[in-house]
């Protein structure tokens, strides 16, 4: 192709912009040839120009991982896993620095996630993950014989797939994920980086490079930014003679802009917007510490990434009388206003729009009521029915029911974790869940908290991202 392509505004010498590295195959990649703009807080940052042929591995060489051992692959990862120290490791330190400037959570929960994130490239975890995906690993490994019922011999391979990954730009650390997912399928992996992180990618893919620059592994990664919906690059890119599949995180405008490039041979793994809730029963009134420990529990979900992960639980369904739910509004919204592993006490200003539907139900009598106020320590809002706009930064919708069966009918297929209190009604309430479309069941309290190796948004991922072929000898 001989294609290098130039997007976005010319830098100006009146600013002084980020700088953003790309990472190619094995190879850093700088330059400042491109100007962009953050989505989140508006901040500057370069790019160098994108070579789309560099990018690309042609369909007649198989992949760099193609003949490397799951298990070596492994013990890899959890190699670059002991050197993502922040204290020690100058590309985390610097990726943490300029994070800070393009995405909306703090710096403390920046460090913090940094500072985890190294406990999921872990080798016990990585093994688990690959049984519960695959039942056999050696799937991954080469060809495996089977017999049929009646006596028909085959063999099956879950063949390494040609990946792009839309990554989600939340969390910092879920490029580290995603990584780790596209080396366990032994993938050619292209990760394009959000606008609210264009860094970590990078970071994550340089700490490899000082392992082994020469790895297969590291030879099979490429991460890059470009504005979403640039179709000079995606519509090269986003085709099946390049790619086999695009794992996209990310919004619904990114999620709708991917699509329209789907056709055979070319398909969507979508992680898509989700939005959790809480389901509470009567029996959080039991005492004066009960109603505390749920109100807790209830924040914990609430603040997750200071309530912009999908996780983070945004309505809280609620048994009891008016009184009593009025009661539990008071004792959580202080609670939300509490620095956590993983949100701040302060969270970013209200959406406009949101601020003024705030407004109006202020005005609304007393089927409606709100507690605390627009300075960014959280807010509760207690009503009869779900609010109609997407509660964020902080904002608590606690709508009183009559049973927690009949908040069911609000659950969806967009309904990613619901957690219940107390724990003993999970067993009552998950099968109905699961009918309506909830993909996750957890104690209230522990959204964020996630067993090793199960199902993501209803489907067990890697399993999806490799080209399972199957050979006959009928």
């Amino acid at each position: 192709m001989n294609i290098a392509i130039k997007t976005g505004e010319l830098p100006t010498a009146s600013t002084e912009p980020l700088r953003v590295h790309h990472f190619v195959r094995g190879a850093l990649v700088e330059g400042n040839d491109v100007r962009y703009t953050s989505r989140d807080l508006g901040a500057d940052f370069t790019t160098p120009a994108i070579d789309l042929d560099a990018l690309i591995t042609p369909r007649s060489e198989p992949g760099p991982l193609f003949d490397v051992k799951i298990s070596e692959i492994i013990d890899f990862l959890v190699e670059t896993g002991e050197r993502m120290d922040l204290e020690r490791n100058v590309h985390l330190q610097e990726c943490a620095e300029r994070t800070a400037v393009t995405n909306p959570l703090p710096r403390r929960v920046i460090d913090n996630l940094f500072r985890q994130a190294r406990n999921y490239l872990n080798k016990k975890a990585f093994t688990f993950q690959i049984e519960r995906n695959f039942g056999n690993p050696a799937y991954l490994d080469g060809w495996v014989p089977t017999t049929d019922p009646f006596g028909n011999k085959t063999s099956i391979r879950a063949f390494p797939p040609r990946l792009i990954h839309v990554l989600a730009g939340n969390s910092p650390t879920g490029a580290v994920a995603s990584i780790a997912q596209g080396a366990l399928v032994k993938a050619v992996n292209l990760f394009k980086m959000p606008s609210s992180d264009p860094f970590t990618a990078v970071a994550i893919l340089r700490t490899m490079a000082e392992v082994d620059p020469n790895h297969p592994l590291v030879r099979s990664m490429s991460a890059v930014y470009w504005r979403g919906g640039d179709a000079a690059i995606e519509r090269t890119l986003y085709r099946p003679q390049y790619f086999d599949k695009i794992v996209a995180w990310g919004g619904g405008d990114a999620i709708n802009n991917v699509i329209k490039y789907l056709g055979p041979g070319f398909q969507l793994i979508s992680f898509d917007p989700k939005a959790s809730i809480s389901m509470v029963g009567v029996e959080a009134f039991a005492s004066d510490a009960t109603i505390e420990d749920v109100a807790e529990r209830a924040a914990a979900d609430v603040t997750v990434f200071n309530q912009e992960a999908c996780l983070a639980s945004r309505y809280i369904f609620m048994e009891g009388s008016r009184e009593q739910v009025d009661r539990f509004c008071e004792k959580l919204l202080p609670r939300l206003g509490v620095d956590r592993q993983t949100a701040s006490a302060i969270a970013p200003p209200l959406p406009g729009e949101m601020r003024e539907e705030i407004e109006v139900l202020q005005a609304m009598g007393d089927s409606y009521r709100v507690w605390g106020g627009f300075d960014g320590r959280g807010m509760v809002i207690r009503s009869e029915e779900p609010v109609e706009f997407h509660p964020t930064n902080k904002t608590a919708n606690v709508v009183q029911v009559a049973s927690l069966a009949d908040a069911v009918k609000y659950v969806n297929v967009a309904t990613q974790t619901v957690g219940v209190f107390p724990f003993n009604r999970k067993a009552e309430l998950r099968d109905r869940l699961a009918t309506a479309g909830a993909q996750r069941v957890v104690r209230l309290g522990g959204a964020g908290k996630h067993g090793v190796g199960g199902p993501h948004d209803a489907m067990y991922p890697l399993q999806r991202f490799v080209h399972w072929m199957v050979d006959e000898d009928i």
